[in-house]
């Protein structure tokens, strides 16, 4: 058997209903639309979510708090995922997306103190929690803060 073979089972498949085709095909005047009102008129669709003028859902359902659309989103990334780096080495956001730790370069990146460093690296992220920047400085390394705005999507310092 081969795909232009198959075929639906019998009565699985029924044909169109044709209206507005006369007064014999029993779909002929009105065309199956009723007599008055919106929906026999042309346009006269409403939409989905349209409930008849009840009060819709949208507006029965209580509201609570605000989204704040000046918050920045970081990604997090915490202590114990950096010891796959080798000591020494230089760690900004192009780095950890090259290792796979974070997956977008646009947004900031947030270092976080949850484990152990075991390697000294020198860090250049947006935000770090006090216990992150205390226990990259235990291992030896360093951790500098940069601003933002002052880095462009691939995760690089812009040139001034």
């Amino acid at each position: 058997m081969k795909l232009n073979e198959l075929k639906p089972p019998k009565g699985a498949v029924k044909s169109r209903k044709r209206v507005g085709c006369g007064p014999g095909s029993g779909h002929g005047k009105t065309a199956t639309r009723g007599h008055k009102g919106q929906g026999s008129r042309s346009g006269g669709n409403r939409p989905p979510w349209f409930e008849g003028g009840q009060m819709p859902l949208q507006r029965r359902v209580p509201k609570r708090g605000f989204t704040n659309i000046f918050r920045t989103q970081y990604q997090v990334v915490n202590v114990d995922s950096l010891n796959k780096f080798e000591a020494g080495t230089k760690v900004n956001r192009g780095a950890l997306l090259e290792a796979g730790i974070i997956s977008k370069a646009s947004l900031p990146v947030k270092l976080l103190g949850k484990g152990e460093l075991k390697v000294a690296l020198d860090i250049e992220v947006e935000a770090a929690s006090t216990k992150a920047a205390e226990l990259v400085q235990k291992a030896g390394g360093t951790i500098t803060l940069i601003n933002p705005s002052a880095v462009n999507r691939a995760g690089d310092e812009e040139q001034a």
